[in-house]
């Protein structure tokens, strides 16, 4: 068998052992009238994200909070109905918030913040969270993964630093892309490196 055909059958077999893992830094997700007040125009694409029709943006705000900031901070597109800010508790710490943890679009109850563009500024009620840890998932992978929509299960890292997180959330469309999402505080506490992968593993049952 060529090597060409070996790799192929390796990537295959990977495939439905492992999901890639992915680590997710601090960002915010706007509606397009913030956008417009922050920037003075709408969205502008960089380049694609993993999650199919998502993009990291050329804009960038001020995130400010209660006790300190953060510069520079990636915007995410398309617009949303409603803005978002995911942070780690790490970071919540720099600002002087203390984000629930949270899956993305439920911020009822979260704490606000202020972001600065460079043409305006927005003031936020609610949208701060630290991003629970999640699978992306194909409806054909979450069947060959036997798991479903909902579902909480355990995730086993192979990284420098192995490690089994528990309370991981399976999200299944077919919109989706497969990847293992952790904040960046999760990431460094395995010493995850770009490329590495993870095995799902079922929540053992109680005695």
């Amino acid at each position: 068998m060529k090597e060409q055909e070996l790799n192929t059958l390796a990537q295959a077999v990977m495939g439905r052992l492992f999901i890639e893992l992915e680590a997710s830094g601090r960002h915010v997700h706007l509606t397009r009238e913030q956008a417009i007040t922050l920037f003075g125009h709408d969205l502008t694409p960089e380049r694609p994200l993993s999650q199919p029709g998502q993009f990291l943006s050329k804009e960038r705000v001020t995130v400010v909070g209660p006790k300190g900031d953060f510069y520079n901070v990636a915007v995410l597109g398309p617009a949303r109905k409603e803005a978002q800010i995911e942070i780690s508790l790490t970071d919540g710490r720099v600002l002087g918030i203390t984000p629930p943890i949270r899956l993305s679009g439920d911020i009822r109850n979260t704490p606000g913040a202020t972001l600065i563009g460079p043409e305006g500024q927005v003031k936020l009620s609610s949208g701060v969270i630290a991003a629970r840890r999640h699978l992306h998932l194909t409806p054909e992978s979450a069947k060959r993964f036997h798991v479903s929509d909902k579902q909480v299960v355990r995730l086993q890292t192979f990284t420098r630093r192995p490690t089994i997180f528990e309370d991981v959330v399976v999200r299944v469309s077919p919109d989706f892309a497969d990847y293992a999402h952790l904040d960046y505080d999760e990431a460094n506490a395995c010493a995850m490196e770009k490329g590495d992968l993870g095995r799902i593993l079922p929540c053992p049952t109680p005695i």
